[in-house]
C-alpha cells in the first residue's frame, strides 16, 4: 500500500480508553487506511512517533470559536490556540450564543447578544447554511461542529425583550427545526445571560422536545451554579425527563467559597438521574477560575432589553446604587459576592488596555473609584463589551468533577484579544501534564478517551475520535512525558509543551509544534 502519511513506532491510544499499541498509522487522502506494520518507502510524509503518544485528535466539547476565523493575522496565535493543543474539532454554539439565526427585523437583536462573546467581527447570519459556506471560506484551523443557542434564538428571532408571544415561540421551533436539519448538532443555553435568562422552564422544555425528535441534546450552561446551583440542575434534569432530550451540562462547577466541596452531591444527583433513564453528560475545564462577560455581575432587570438598555440605566446615579446595594446579596446568582473584587480579572477590554490582566479591585485602586463604579464605567465606556476572568472553583471540586465517568473536556475558551483565559491555550496540555502525569487524577488512556471517543460518541461525530481504520485522519502526536500547559493569565496564549504533531481530515496543520500554513478544517455536519 502507498501511503500519504505515515505515522511509525508510536504508542497508539486508540481513543476507546484500551491501553496503548506499538504500531504504525497509515494515511490515505482524509482517512486512516491501515494500522499494524507498515514499511516507511511506501509513504509521501513518515512521522517518527519512536517514544511518543498517538491519539485521535482531541474533540473541545464548549467552545465559543464560532467566529475565530473571521479575526485578522494579527490574531493569529488566538485562533491557533487550540489546534497547538491537539483541538481537531471544536462544539461552538455554547452558553446559547451562536452567531445565527435571525429574522431581518431583530438582526440588531442578534448583533446586540452575541457581540461581546464574538467580539468586534460583526458577520452574522441568517442561518446554519450561510453560515457554514461563510467560515469555510475563511479556512479553518480545527473542525467545528455548530450547536445552536437558545439565546441568539431569542434576540434574532423575537428580539432581546422579557417576554414573548406564542407566535415568537413558534417561530424560534420553527427556526431551531431548520438549523437542526441542516446540520447544528444540538440546543444550547445560557440561562444567566439575557435574554435566555427570561425563558420559563415551559419555553425550554418545548424546544428541548424540538431538539430531541431530531435526535440533539440539550446542552445547558445552567440557570445558577453558585445559591441556586441544586435548583438549576434539577431544572435542567427536569427537562431532560419531560422532553426526552439528552441532557449535557456545561462547565460543570460548584462555585463560590460557600458551595466548595459539593460537586460530590450534585455528581451524587447526575448518577441518580441517569440510572432513572436521563441521558445526562457534562464536561469541565481544569482550572478554578472561570470566564464570562463582565455584565455577568449584574442583577438579572438591568438585563432586560439588552445591552444597549443595559448601558441606559448604568448612566442613571439611582440605578447604579440600587445595583451597587444588591450586590451585596445573596439573593441571586451573585458572582462579585462568590469571588470578591480581587478575584475578579479584566480579560477582554479593548477600548481600555490598561486593566487587562488587572484585578477591580487593583482597578479601582489605581482610579480611586468604588469597586462597583469600576464595573459600571467599564461597561458604560464599552457598551458591554467586557470579558472577565473570574475565580469560583476550590481545586478538589475541580479534581471531582475531572474523575467522573461521564465527564469530558471542554475549554470555555473565548479566542478574543487581551488576556483571555489560558485555558483558550492550555486545557489539552494541562489535563494531560497535571493531572494525569503530576497528580495521577486520570490514567493517561481515560483521560484521552474523555478527550475523543466520548465526545464523539455524545455529539454523533461518526467517524471521529477514534483510530480505527476508516476513521477520519484526525490525529495528535505528543510527548506523555514532557506535556505540560505553558499558558499563565499573564501570558494566556503561551503554546504548549510537548505537542509534537497534529493531523486535521489528514493534513499536517502542526508539526514540531508549530503551524505547518495550510488550513483543512470544515463545520461537520452530523451523519
Amino acid at each position: 500500500m502507498h501511503f500519504d502519511v505515515l505515522i511509525q513506532r508510536g504508542n497508539v491510544y486508540d481513543g476507546r480508553g484500551d491501553a496503548a499499541q506499538r504500531v504504525d498509522i497509515g494515511i490515505v487522502g482524509r482517512s486512516i487506511t491501515a494500522i499494524g506494520a507498515l514499511e516507511a518507502s511506501s509513504a509521501k510524509v513518515v512521522l517518527d512517533a519512536d517514544g511518543l503518544a498517538v491519539a485521535p485528535g482531541f474533540i473541545d466539547t464548549h467552545t465559543h470559536s464560532d467566529v475565530a476565523a473571521f479575526q485578522d493575522e494579527r490574531h493569529l496565535a488566538l485562533r491557533a490556540a487550540s489546534v497547538l493543543q491537539g483541538v481537531t474539532t471544536a462544539i461552538s454554539g455554547n452558553c446559547g450564543f451562536s452567531p445565527f439565526p435571525f429574522v431581518p427585523e431583530h438582526r440588531a437583536d442578534l448583533e446586540s447578544q452575541s457581540a461581546v462573546v464574538f467580539g468586534q467581527v460583526r458577520e452574522r447570519w441568517d442561518g446554519l447554511t450561510a453560515y457554514r459556506d461563510a467560515i469555510e471560506r475563511r479556512g479553518l484551523l480545527s473542525n467545528i461542529a455548530p450547536l445552536i443557542g437558545h439565546g441568539a434564538l431569542r434576540a434574532g428571532i423575537a428580539g432581546n425583550g422579557r417576554e414573548i408571544s406564542p407566535n415568537d415561540k413558534e417561530a424560534m421551533n420553527a427556526a431551531l427545526a431548520t438549523a437542526l436539519a441542516d446540520g447544528a448538532y444540538g440546543l444550547s443555553t445560557g440561562l444567566i445571560y439575557a435574554p435566555g435568562m427570561f425563558a420559563d422552564r415551559d419555553e425550554l422544555i418545548d424546544l428541548a422536545r424540538t431538539a430531541a425528535r431530531a435526535g440533539r441534546p440539550y446542552v445547558s450552561h445552567i440557570r445558577g451554579e453558585s445559591v441556586s446551583l441544586f435548583d438549576a440542575l434539577d431544572e435542567a434534569l427536569a427537562i431532560g425527563r419531560r422532553s426526552g432530550a439528552s441532557v449535557h451540562i456545561s462547565h460543570h462547577k460548584a462555585a463560590g467559597r460557600d458551595n466548595w466541596g459539593r460537586t460530590s452531591e450534585t455528581l451524587q444527583r447526575i448518577d441518580a438521574a441517569r440510572s432513572s433513564g436521563i441521558d445526562v453528560w457534562l464536561d469541565v475545564y481544569p482550572y478554578v477560575y472561570g470566564s464570562t462577560l463582565l455584565s455577568a455581575l449584574l442583577p438579572p432587570w438591568v438585563h432586560i432589553g439588552g445591552v444597549s438598555s443595559l448601558v441606559a440605566r448604568l448612566g442613571d446615579s439611582s440605578v447604579r446604587q440600587r445595583i451597587a446595594d444588591e450586590l451585596s446579596e445573596e439573593a441571586w446568582e451573585n458572582m462579585a459576592r462568590a469571588a470578591g473584587w480581587d478575584g475578579i480579572l479584566i480579560a477582554s477590554c479593548p477600548g481600555d488596555p490598561d486593566v487587562e490582566g488587572r484585578s477591580i479591585a487593583e482597578i479601582a485602586d489605581l482610579r480611586h473609584r468604588e469597586a462597583p463604579d469600576v464595573v459600571f464605567d467599564l461597561l458604560v465606556a464599552q457598551r458591554g463589551a467586557v470579558m472577565m476572568n473570574v475565580r469560583l472553583m476550590s481545586e478538589p471540586d475541580v479534581r471531582n468533577v475531572l474523575r467522573h465517568p461521564n465527564s469530558m473536556i471542554g475549554s470555555d475558551g473565548i479566542p478574543l484579544p487581551g488576556k483571555p483565559h489560558p485555558r483558550l491555550a492550555g486545557t489539552f496540555a494541562r489535563v494531560l501534564g497535571r493531572y494525569v502525569r503530576e497528580e495521577r487524577v486520570l490514567d493517561l488512556s481515560v483521560a484521552i478517551k474523555k478527550m475523543t471517543s466520548m465526545p464523539a460518541g455524545r455529539f454523533s461525530l461518526r467517524g471521529r475520535g477514534e483510530l480505527v481504520v476508516g476513521a477520519s485522519a484526525d490525529v495528535v502526536v505528543f510527548d506523555p512525558a514532557t506535556v505540560l500547559d505553558l499558558a499563565t493569565f499573564e501570558n494566556p496564549l503561551a503554546p504548549p509543551r510537548g505537542i509534537r504533531d497534529v493531523l486535521l481530515n489528514g493534513a499536517v496543520v502542526v508539526r514540531n509544534g508549530l503551524l505547518t500554513g495550510t488550513r483543512p478544517g470544515e463545520v461537520l455536519t452530523p451523519n
